[in-house]
């Protein structure tokens, strides 16, 4: 674990350094995330502010729900897309070869080499926006910390769907559709499941598990949430953990590499 976490803190040091050549793009990711908060919330407003309410969500609770999606973005920017992405170019260009012979295991090198600070800008307007409605809902410290509990399990689980996408490069090569398709799934997310149809409610539930990752993270925080959906996020988090490690070592069987 401690040569892990030297290597871990070599890595995000020199991407850092690196990614801090370019400062302006700080500023563009600034711009872009600010357009993309504004567009979510005056897509909330046209709602509430023509008396419509999703039923059991006040304006301060979606807002919890938009803030925590808010933070995924972030998360996403800043952590998997700057990693995961590269795995296709990795299989394209035939540099995967490097990263198999390297005394690490790949999924860890591949999954954690780099990261992008652009990212930073959605994890602090979605830390914000929690900070806001949950002061007026009067939410307490208990309450933000127990609900780190579904957020990480949340983040497991979207890490582990990218990868096991990523993953399907050693076949298909090109994949970006497909991880597309995947953050356009994730945008239900900015709104509490109760917005949707029933028949999206259990598709978003249980086929693609995007209530995990933002609904249920704030009914925890808003004290509405049942240990069994707690239970439930963290069982669907160690399993798709363990499918995506498995996945990537049945894949690697394929691999015939660049120079064979």
């Amino acid at each position: 674990m401690k040569r892990y976490l030297k290597v871990l803190t070599l890595f995000w040091s020199s991407a850092i350094a690196s990614e801090l050549e370019y400062r302006v793009n700080f500023l563009l990711a600034t711009l872009s995330s600010l357009g993309n908060l504004g567009g979510s919330l005056f897509g909330l407003f046209l709602l509430y502010g023509k008396g419509y309410t999703f039923q059991g969500w006040s304006w301060e609770a979606a807002l919890i729900v938009l803030g925590i999606f808010t933070l995924l973005e972030g998360f996403s920017s800043t952590f998997l897309s700057p990693n995961l992405n590269r795995i296709v170019r990795h299989v394209q260009e035939g540099t995967l070869d490097f990263v198999l012979l390297k005394p690490i295991r790949s999924q860890f090198w591949l999954s954690t080499h780099t990261l992008s600070p652009w990212g930073l800008p959605n994890l602090i307007f979605g830390t914000v926006i929690i900070g806001y409605a949950g002061t007026k809902l009067g939410v307490g410290i208990g309450n933000y910390l127990i609900s780190l509990i579904p957020l990480c399990f949340g983040i497991v689980i979207l890490y582990s769907l990218w990868f096991i996408l990523g993953a399907t490069s050693i076949w298909f090569v090109k994949v970006y559709n497909l991880t597309e398709v995947l953050r356009g799934f994730l945008s239900a997310g900015r709104y509490p499941m109760v917005a949707y149809p029933v028949a999206y409610r259990f598709f978003f539930t249980f086929i693609v598990p995007i209530a995990f990752l933002t609904t249920i993270p704030a009914e925890v925080m808003l004290g509405r949430s049942q240990m069994v959906w707690i239970i439930g996020a963290g069982v669907l988090a160690l399993v798709l953990f363990f499918v995506s490690t498995w996945f990537w070592g049945f894949a690697l069987r394929f691999y015939t590499s660049a120079s064979s």
